[in-house]
């Protein structure tokens, strides 16, 4: 019996606990996606090395622990908890907001104009590469903080406001010093090749990538300094074309890095396939993907990681959510946190994908936790409550989860505790007086 083992946290009695996953699946597609498993009147207990012990219905719990050993004990009567949220696609390090950018947009400029006339990431760049590595910092930490008190527990965190090596290894160190600083859980990726930098061909940017960031990048990793995880590129029309992107995601992998890029966004780009046929873990984007394509990812796993706040906020035609469920893709689901969209909320971003890319809310739950584990290569440790997972869970105040959906905006009321490694990292007072209606 474990009762007499010390345990960091017992969850009571909670009227739903969204489990998600039950049987250890690494990813949710179709039927799987569309029916999730939910438990009632159900307790979770989290040890002290922040893993999940035990899951079950309370009076089993009960049984089977002493309430002693617990460090702390949540009544979760009435409430609802679920997986800590995983954001699959963000850009959280940079200085210089482009809030004049948004007139523009409101005005009728595409992104690709705005992009040639000077701003857009490269307005970005030009304030990143002024800014110091604690200025960057210190907005960062403040976003994560944002993102954490909005129920997301791991976050995918790009470089790519840089564009020349400096500058990218001090984005990165950024993101390194965030991991073991903060609660929040983070999977880095070098996005390098998010532009083609002024003055230098997309030939000359790869070749300098291929030749000088990636080895830098293997040398400080095997000397531990900067431990990144995944390999991004823009490929698009005007950026980085198939071939550019192809060598420079070849490269990437053979360092050891996952294949997680941006894809068939503007423009039909045969990123998917191109995708598919290297192993891609994910790719992001897809507003302009093929039949094809889709049907490629869904052969070769390749997680579809979907940015509903870009299509709304560019005002570009929705991904085809619906097609690629039904035709097996892996779909997950990114707040691609950017100062072109500046979205903190991964209950915003189920809730756009529920109402523009017709969702249910099932789907949008296991796109923003399961699915956007597997796609950063953590669903064996993330995106769902088992034994063995890691404790990062979000309590609700209300006695149907889908609340966290249902109620546009309103996470700041809703989100009772965020729980990292069986820790609380946030308590929202305000959620203890309030209910939902």
């Amino acid at each position: 019996m474990a009762g007499g083992q010390r345990q960091r946290l017992l969850l009571e009695n909670a009227q739903q606990l969204v489990l998600v996953c039950g049987r250890r699946e690494p990813y949710l597609r179709r039927d799987g996606a569309a029916s999730l498993a939910v438990l009632r009147g159900a307790s979770l207990v989290v040890g002290l090395d922040g893993s999940i012990k035990a899951v079950g219905q309370a009076d089993v719990i009960r049984n089977q622990f002493s309430e002693a050993t617990f460090e702390r004990i949540i009544d979760c009567s009435g409430k609802c908890v679920l997986p800590g949220l995983v954001d699959a696609h963000t850009h959280p390090v940079w200085a210089g907001d482009r809030v004049h950018e948004f007139a523009m947009k409101l005005a009728g400029a595409s992104y690709m104009e705005i992009h040639q006339a000077g701003g857009g990431i490269h307005f970005t760049v030009e304030h990143t590469r002024k800014a110091t590595e604690d200025e960057l910092f210190s907005t960062f930490q403040h976003r994560l903080q944002g993102m954490l008190r909005a129920g997301s527990t791991l976050v995918e965190c790009k470089s790519g406001y840089g564009l020349n090596l400096e500058t990218e290894l001090k984005m990165l160190r950024v993101i390194e010093r965030a991991k073991k600083s903060m609660d929040i859980g983070i999977s880095s990726t070098y996005c390098g090749a998010h532009a083609v930098p002024k003055g230098k061909t997309a030939t000359e940017a790869t070749d300098d990538i291929i030749n000088n960031h990636l080895p830098k990048l293997k040398e400080l990793k095997l000397s531990g300094e900067i431990r990144v995880n995944n390999i991004d590129v823009f490929c698009e029309k005007g950026v980085f074309d198939l071939e550019s992107t192809r060598r420079i995601l070849q490269a990437g992998k053979d360092i050891g890095l996952q294949i997680n890029f941006h894809g068939d966004e503007l423009h039909p780009t045969k990123s998917a396939e191109l995708g598919a046929e290297l192993g891609a873990l994910a790719i992001s984007h897809l507003e302009e993907v093929s039949d094809e394509g889709i049907a490629a990812m869904a052969r070769a796993k390749c997680a579809a990681v979907l940015l509903p706040t870009t299509a709304y906020m560019l005002r570009l035609k929705q991904p085809q959510a619906r097609k690629m469920l039904e035709e097996g893709v892996i779909v997950a689901l990114g707040s691609d946190f950017n100062p072109n969209a500046y979205c903190f909320s991964m209950p915003t971003v189920m809730h756009l994908a529920c109402v523009n890319m017709k969702m249910s809310m099932n789907e949008a739950l296991a796109a923003a936790t399961i699915n956007a584990a597997y796609a950063l290569g953590k669903s064996d440790t993330h995106g769902s409550l088992e034994v063995g997972k890691q404790g990062d869970l979000l309590i609700i105040n209300s006695s149907r989860w889908e609340h966290l959906i249902y109620q546009f905006g309103g996470h700041e009321t809703l989100i009772n505790y965020v729980i990292v490694k069986g820790k609380v990292v946030y308590q929202n007072e305000r959620c203890e007086t309030m209910s939902s209606y």
